[in-house]
């Protein structure tokens, strides 16, 4: 009896362990109201009440200085933004899309005569090439890479409509 009952205790104990590993049991005080990019510390935090609560870090677009001015030129926009939708069935390991281009962004754009872009996001890595090294080096298109456990960290800590500041 003895020995049934501390098997039981481990496995509870083991299955409480997983549970609380597991991202999607992210409790309500961990849930970010504003996501914080720093272009230059290649660093994403989710603060709540203005505090951070996580910290990742990031790959940039390959031409990672200044502010996105077009499309193609790699470059992540900086600003203030907002998640507007999310994806768990990207070419890349989940992906929440920002609202990116905001007016100003389209307003700049068009007085130079080009196209914004489009399409940007914080995601994984891509799918079926999650090495995890791809953050020693930025490698986007001009989105917010992250690795794919912290994305999944990320995903559940983030809701729709979230409000996303990239500083440079």
């Amino acid at each position: 009896m003895k020995i049934i009952l501390a098997i039981f205790v481990v496995m509870a104990s083991v299955v409480s362990f997983a549970l609380s590993a597991d991202p999607r049991n992210v409790p309500l005080e961990e849930i970010a109201d504003i996501v914080l990019v720093k272009k230059a510390e290649r660093k994403l935090h989710l603060l709540k009440d203005w505090e951070i609560i996580r910290t990742y870090n990031i790959s940039l677009g390959q031409n990672p200085v200044g502010h996105k001015q077009k499309e193609g030129d790699s470059r992540t926009p900086e600003g203030f933004y907002y998640i507007d939708g999310r994806n768990p069935n990207s070419q890349f390991f989940r992906s929440l899309h920002i609202s990116f281009p905001n007016e100003i962004d389209r307003y700049l754009a068009r007085i130079s005569g080009h196209n914004p872009g489009g399409d940007i996001a914080i995601h994984g890595e891509p799918v079926g090439l999650n090495s995890g090294d791809r953050l020693k080096q930025d490698w986007t298109q001009g989105c917010i890479g992250l690795t794919d456990r912290d994305m999944l960290e990320v995903w559940y800590s983030v809701k729709d409509g979230t409000p996303v500041l990239i500083e440079p």
